[in-house]
């Protein structure tokens, strides 16, 4: 009976939990209260992939109210897989937080802290899982205005200033996303995504629907901070406390390439109609700028924070440089990318959360020796950061390698050459960290370090484990991009 309702469930249980972490007030029980519902989301959303795989899609109508007239929440191998990756990677993060929180802040501020953690969760679960097209603008702001308030509490009164400039630019792309679903309404008659797949095919060559579609694509691009809408995530990466640079890192661009995904092959149609308009090539050329024009802003970056949210720009670029070729090979590319992307990007805010727990900087002068003194921080640093280049034996050589392999396949041996050269100036950001930490005199601030705490390194290195365990097994992660892939070119939901 339990199983029936896991598609409420994954949504149900952060959102009541949060309130209860306020009601206590205090930081060890709001903690477990996010780290209990935090699993019980993943453990819902494994239970949903079963359930996907053994019964195909999944439609569960919210208070009995059938669709499209009442609110679906709808899964299949598109949505769960996001839904893992948020799930799984937030169930890995939150053990993590216990350290950093119960040292920067009080009682109280560390249970409004997990309650906007497990409200910024709910937001991004039910963007994923929810089949309505309003619900989607609601969970999205629900998921923002808590990331606002995650990020505001960094220890840097710059957090402030990225916060707002983050709201800003989040409140643009949110309004620009809701009157793109106001003028579907306004042409079909219905929020419901299913619904509104079967009708937009036959009226998407009208003005409204077109302006939908530009509305809904600035709106979502601002919100992955495809490049050059990217102003508000450094920034907010750079200056928000560990914790939460790793959870948005790892989880809400993430979303917002599903919500990208979503609409463009499932609701408008599938790959025939995203081929015909302009957007693969403007999403090509796009993703090729940030590749290099992130990646080299992050070659000349001090704080190690800032060059990788300018490294999770240019990563967004290969993701985006997938879904631009509308073949199968560049969706299952742009989806194990998506996954590979944010368990090594988490894996790294994690980490450096331990450098700056110890060493109070992450800046590079100070960083200076600190490999001598905290090889197992800096060496999942150096794994994570291999993953990123592309490495053989990462997850991340498994991405790289299908984005080559869908650049062949439309005979384009020039992106090959742009590909390798992207992930040749990755290898020499990574590089200047490995110089600073590894071959260099310890800094003064380096001299009397130690290692980060176990609390902090075990859930870190579950994600570096990942990270060469999908480099070297990828029946799991690609088998299900692929599968993903092929319903999302031909526009099943």
């Amino acid at each position: 009976m339990l199983a029936q309702h896991l598609p409420a469930l994954q949504v149900v249980i952060p959102l009541l939990a949060a309130p209860l972490c306020a009601l206590f007030r205090r930081g060890f029980i709001g903690w477990l209260i996010a780290v209990a519902a935090n699993w019980l989301a993943f453990a819902a959303s494994i239970g949903l992939l079963i359930r996907v795989l053994n019964e195909g899609v999944i439609s569960y109508a919210m208070g009995g109210w059938a669709p499209p007239i009442g609110i679906e929440y709808r899964v299949d191998l598109i949505n769960v897989f996001v839904l893992l990756v948020v799930s799984g990677v937030g169930a890995v993060i939150i053990p993590f937080a216990r350290t950093g929180t119960a040292a920067r802040f009080n009682d109280t501020d560390q249970a409004w802290f997990y309650t906007m953690y497990l409200l910024a969760l709910t937001g991004l679960l039910g963007v994923t899982i929810t089949g309505d097209a309003f619900n989607i603008f609601v969970f999205l702001e629900i998921s923002s205005l808590a990331s606002y308030v995650m990020i505001a509490m960094g220890r840097d009164r710059r957090a402030l200033t990225a916060a707002y400039q983050y709201l800003i630019m989040g409140t643009v792309g949110a309004t620009f996303i809701v009157i793109g679903i106001g003028l579907l309404w306004a042409m079909t008659g219905t929020l419901n995504l299913a619904d509104l797949a079967q009708r937009i095919p036959e009226i998407n060559d009208t003005r409204p629907v077109l302006a939908a579609l530009a509305f809904l694509t600035v709106g979502i691009s601002l919100k992955l901070a495809l490049f050059p809408l990217h102003l508000w995530l450094p920034n907010a990466y750079a200056y928000a406390p560990a914790v939460t640079s790793a959870f948005l890192a790892g989880t809400a661009t993430k979303v917002a390439i599903y919500l990208f995904l979503r609409f463009f092959y499932t609701v408008f149609g599938g790959g025939g109609f995203f081929s015909s308009t302009p957007l693969p090539e403007m999403f090509l050329v796009l993703s090729i700028v940030a590749m290099f024009a992130a990646s080299t802003v992050a070659l000349f970056q001090d704080d190690v924070k800032r060059m990788f949210a300018y490294s999770s720009v240019a990563q967004i670029g290969f993701i985006t440089l997938g879904i631009s070729f509308v073949t199968e090979a560049g969706l299952t590319a742009a989806m194990t990318h998506l996954f590979n992307h944010a368990i090594m990007k988490a894996g790294i805010f994690m980490l450096l959360g331990g450098v700056m727990f110890r060493l109070a900087s992450v800046k590079l002068e100070d960083m200076a020796g600190i490999g001598r003194k905290m090889p197992f921080t800096m060496g999942g640093i150096v794994i994570l950061g291999l993953g990123l280049i592309g490495t053989p034996g990462t997850s991340g050589f498994i991405s790289k390698w299908w984005i080559v392999l869908a650049a062949l396949e439309k005979d384009q041996w020039w992106l090959v050459a742009l590909i390798l050269v992207a992930s040749l100036i990755t290898m020499l950001y990574v590089g200047r960290i490995v110089e600073v930490a590894y071959f260099r005199e310890p800094s003064a601030k380096a001299a009397s370090v130690r290692e980060a705490p176990l609390a902090m390194l075990i859930p870190a290195y579950v994600l570096v484990a990942a990270t060469i365990y999908f480099g070297l097994d990828t029946n799991w992660s690609v088998g299900l991009a692929q599968q993903a892939a092929a319903d999302l070119l031909a526009g099943l939901y």
